[in-house]
């Protein structure tokens, strides 16, 4: 069985930084795109950024310039750094993949549980 487990949420005050983790743990799998999603209270759901396996990246127009998306192949990581963080930005991430299992053979795209980011003074 693959997961996605994310780390790195909290309490940060206007103009901060956090860095989120999201690591794929599991057997027999690899993992192609990843990325972050956010869900602000009484708001949809909305991406943040998204990684190739590539290293290809596609950034919301909101976070373009603050937040950078990077990833390490080799550990099933990806991270987000989220710079000049604002109010706006306060949200639960969370983690996506799109997970190929070996055994058998079946296309997934996982969820991690989620992570809660909160900016303020």
């Amino acid at each position: 069985q693959v997961q996605l487990v994310e780390s790195g949420g909290g309490l940060v005050q206007p103009g901060g930084s956090l860095r989120l983790s999201c690591v794929a743990s599991g057997s027999s799998f690899s993992v192609g795109a990843m990325g972050w999603y956010r869900r602000a209270p009484g708001k949809q759901r909305e991406m943040v950024a998204t990684i190739s396996s590539g290293g290809i990246t596609n950034y919301s127009d909101s976070v373009k310039g603050r937040f950078t998306v990077s990833r390490d192949n080799t550990k099933n990581t990806v991270w987000l750094q989220m710079n000049t963080l604002n109010p706006e930005d306060t949200a639960v991430y969370y983690c996506n993949a799109g997970i190929m299992t070996l055994n058998p053979v079946k296309y997934l795209e996982l969820w991690g549980q989620g992570t809660l980011v909160t900016v303020s003074s």
